[in-house]
């Protein structure tokens, strides 16, 4: 099993036809995924790697014929807001959004949007999502080829706010024989579709899971929204945190950004000192170096 993704999802991209969003069609089409169709307005009968691009995603859902699932969303940041409305208004329910710099207020309601309408948003500011070896949805992993080195089938959930952390994770728990149910880059925006917290229900109701591995940064309060998550749904799955930017708590790195949007240190509350100790008194077991992941993995799942 996995979550939000299977075999038999369909997806389209939205600004297809924009040099980065044709290399990511190429990429899910080698690695297995179902592209239906792209939009692009005014590109109306034209194909990328074999897919027909349309001017609306109305139109795409009619000539697919049924419902489409999903959408990776690729258009410039002043255009992101209308791309989202249009594709949830036409029925699709799972939007990963790769575009940065899409201004706040945007983004608050792009989110408010998809609540009222069921629909999940993965990102901004991500590389997606991926089931090992059964589908990705965005340019998680890279090239196909590359990505099925790192991403092998197992039993490790991964949530990371860094798309190239979510892979590094997932390759070391892969040389480790533990393996991936499904890797989740949610975007290192200061406003994300996805936090922890939001994810862990999927992944709670996933037989194949049986452990959670989260990449962290100082700045934000997820770590303070999934710590009170597993405390009160007493969670079955054992958490590891890898915790980056500890050197952002001297006082002279206050109010500093560290690579990330959201990673700004507001507040004592916002520093990773503050995050460990929360996340440690939740039951979430907080490492410094990567290599020390998968044998924190094993010892909280026993083998």
């Amino acid at each position: 099993m996995s979550i939000l993704l299977n075999k038999d999802t369909t997806f389209i991209v939205q600004g297809i036809t924009g040099r980065e969003a044709v290399n990511l069609t190429k990429e899910c089409l080698d690695y297995g995924s179902k592209i239906v169709g792209g939009v692009t307005p005014g590109r109306l009968g034209r194909e990328v790697h074999g897919v027909p691009v349309f001017d609306t995603v109305a139109q795409a859902v009619e000539s697919h014929g049924s419902a489409i699932d999903g959408s990776i969303v690729t258009v410039p940041p002043g255009f992101t807001k209308d791309a989202v409305v249009e594709a949830i208004a036409n029925g699709i329910k799972l939007l990963v959004i790769v575009t940065e710099r899409i201004p706040r207020g945007d983004v608050a309601e792009m989110v408010e949007f998809a609540n009222l309408h069921d629909a999940r948003i993965i990102g901004p500011n991500c590389l997606g999502l991926i089931v090992p070896e059964v589908c990705k949805m965005g340019g998680i992993g890279g090239p196909a080829k590359d990505a099925a080195k790192s991403y092998k089938p197992g039993v490790v959930g991964v949530m990371s706010r860094s798309g190239g952390m979510t892979t590094e994770i997932s390759s070391s728990l892969t040389a480790a024989g533990l393996g991936v149910s499904t890797a989740v880059s949610i975007g290192g925006d200061a406003i994300i579709g996805s936090t922890y917290a939001e994810l862990m229900p999927y992944f709670e109701a996933d037989e194949q899971t049986e452990a959670i591995v989260i990449y962290t940064e100082p700045g934000g309060r997820m770590e303070a929204q999934l710590s009170e998550w597993k405390q009160e749904n007493n969670s079955r799955l054992p958490i590891v945190a890898f915790m980056a930017g500890k050197f952002m708590d001297d006082e002279e790195m206050q109010g500093m950004s560290f690579g990330h949007a959201g990673t700004i240190v507001e507040g004592k509350e916002d520093s990773a000192t503050e995050k460990i100790i929360r996340l440690e008194a939740a039951g979430i077991k907080v490492v410094e170096r990567i290599d020390e992941i998968p044998e924190a993995v094993k010892e909280r799942i026993e083998r």
